[in-house]
């Protein structure tokens, strides 16, 4: 989709303001002139510096004949101003000459599109802006190419940038420790019209919810797709703009070969695309996120649920280990992923890297407790990224395990006996999310995580609430009947994780809230689908899982219980209209 064609009057006003060169501080916006008719280009050019080094955004508008394929050209005006290392183009720098070929995905440029590119640069004593580019050797301001020969030996030696390991050290910027304190949350117009939709739901139509890029296309948004809508991720960071909010919650999510032990969420690319994932997926949604105008929002990025713990729980030799798992684990596409998108996020001043740490129920135990803090910090480490990217980590994101348990504690007996072996708590050293969270930031730092690092928990469907909540422990008859009488979370199994029945929304989204705990937040939005409850035909790369079917009696990793999914859901990430009416039903704390 052209994004030139879906800005609105104001925005597309700001977009091609300027008739003439404007160079006002760290903004240069370079028009065409008539002299070439067949190819002519507006270069938009803006920087964040810091001492010593700046990130550099750039917007190519083709306002000629169409392009098939394009190279930038600018010189950079001091000797020792360098390229490190860029993204969404080759390229490349000789003497004080830049240049920036396009990508094959990015290379067709109609008549009025454009395309966003940008590199990270150092520099020593002055850093001025390019005064003039070129595309495909013709000037975009009328003005003469960069000349061909190197300038004199004064000038830094020829560099070729990296070609996909973004720099190793995060850029200072004004983050702070908290993203969430004191701050106003950005709200998806989106979600928030189809929860009016819904009797009751302006009760909670106005709570911040995350953002989900599941898909290349959601990038630039999707008019027709049953689980995107049209607003694309600067549509959205706009909104925010608008409303004032100073932080927004995006979720990355699109590995290569998603979420490889289910099949509900299973992503658009095979096993083996990382190049692709890095190249249309993590770059286009850098460049848009380094824009200069966002420079003053909190982005806090989730990066990649149900991803890296797969990798210790359910490859071969573990009850449901998948050869997708085995296939991710072995080419490197997760853990390499990851750290790819937390190098090249991260490496942006105002944003907040946040990796999904899966729940209690998944790595609660001793044999993966450990190994999944393990594989984080792998990934920490992968692909130039370094433990300075990551400001914290999210657990039970679109998961249902209770917050706390305050009556079927793990340190509870009965007659002797641990609740630990209950069939419910199954020998696992945590029941709730909420001592699991403070417990594995712990063992995160113990693993060379900063100690200031805060942990998230999506509350967004964990309230369980209703008739069905218990008011106290169970009887103390056997450990099974004291533990189910009185847990809060009154799943079927710990297993079962979509469309769960009887779930309510938790509690709302709140900043430090516990001891380690930077925001209870809503990363999932209440009322999007899980997956759905039958194979639906779709074209959003969306499958079937079983365990989305209310007649499933399970597998090994629900211990083969009934799946407890709700009936006549669509497709994942798709408007469950049923859901989010009974998750209200059930919130607790309950609805006024």
């Amino acid at each position: 989709m052209n994004v030139w064609r879906r800005l609105s009057g104001r925005r597309r006003a700001v977009a091609l303001a300027g008739a003439s060169a404007l160079v006002a501080g760290s903004l240069v916006t370079l028009p065409v002139t008539a002299a070439h008719a067949a190819t002519q280009c507006d270069v938009a050019y803006t920087t964040n510096d810091w001492q010593g080094g700046f990130t550099a955004n750039i917007t190519i508008r083709n306002i000629g004949d169409a392009l098939n394929g394009w190279s930038l050209g600018f010189t950079f005006p001091d000797a020792n101003q360098r390229l490190v290392q860029g993204w969404s183009a080759r390229w490349s720098q000789s003497g004080r000459n830049v240049t920036a070929q396009s990508e094959s995905w990015n290379g067709s440029l109609a008549t009025g599109a454009s395309t966003s590119i940008g590199f990270n640069g150092s520099w020593s004593g002055s850093n001025p802006r390019p005064t003039s580019f070129t595309i495909n050797g013709v000037a975009c301001n009328g003005g003469t190419p960069p000349p061909t020969t190197p300038p004199p030996t004064t000038a830094p030696p020829t560099t070729a940038p990296p070609t996909t390991a973004p720099p190793t050290t995060a850029p200072p910027g004004n983050k702070v420790d908290n993203p969430y304190v004191n701050a106003r949350g950005y709200v998806n117009p989106e979600w928030k019209a189809k929860a009016e939709s819904v009797s009751g739901g302006s009760r909670i139509s106005n709570t911040p919810t995350g953002v989900w890029l599941d898909r290349i296309a959601a990038i630039e948004g999707t008019d027709n797709s049953q689980s995107n809508g049209p607003m694309g991720l600067r549509d959205h960071l706009d909104e925010a703009l608008r409303q004032n909010a100073q932080y927004i919650q995006v979720v990355i999510y699109n590995l290569p070969g998603r979420d490889c032990a289910a099949l509900a969420s299973n992503g658009e690319l095979g096993p083996n695309e990382l190049p692709k994932y890095k190249a249309q997926y993590i770059d286009p949604i850098a460049a848009i996120q380094r824009d200069a105008k966002y420079r003053n929002l909190r982005i806090i990025n989730i990066i990649e649920i149900d991803s890296l713990p797969n990798l210790v729980t359910n490859t071969s030799g573990k009850p449901g280990g998948t050869a997708m798992c085995d296939t991710v684990k072995a080419n490197g596409a997760y853990v390499q992923g990851v750290g790819y998108a937390l190098a090249t996020l991260g490496a942006i001043p105002n944003v907040y890297n946040y990796i999904d740490a899966a729940h209690h129920g998944w790595i609660g135990w001793d044999s993966n407790f450990t190994p999944t803090a393990q594989i984080l910090r792998d990934a920490s480490r992968a692909s130039g990224a370094t433990a300075a990217h990551v400001h914290g980590f999210i657990v039970n994101t679109a998961n249902y395990s209770a917050l706390r348990e305050p009556y079927a504690r793990v340190t509870d007996s009965v007659n002797g006996q641990s609740v630990r072996q209950s069939k419910w708590i199954d020998w696992n050293q945590y029941n709730d999310e909420l001592s699991f969270a403070q417990a594995f930031r712990q063992e995160l730092v113990r693993q060379g995580f900063d100690n200031g690092i805060g942990m998230l928990i999506d509350t967004s469907r964990n309230g369980w609430g209703g008739s069905a909540r218990p008011t106290g422990a169970g009887p103390t008859t056997s450990v099974d009947a004291y533990v189910d009488g009185g847990r809060i979370d009154r799943r079927i199994h710990k297993g079962n994780w979509c469309n769960q029945s009887g779930a309510g929304l938790g509690e709302r989204p709140t900043a430090a809230p516990a001891s380690g705990i930077d925001a209870y937040v809503w990363i999932k939005p209440p009322g999007e689908s899980d997956g759905s409850s039958r194979e639906i035909p779709n074209n959003d790369g969306k499958g079937f899982d079983r365990m989305c079917d209310p007649t499933y009696t399970g597998n090994p990793l629900n211990g083969n219980n009934r799946s407890g999914a709700l009936p006549d859901a669509p497709i994942s990430g798709a408007w469950f209209s049923a859901q989010l009416a009974e998750l209200m039903r059930n919130a607790y704390p309950p609805l006024s």
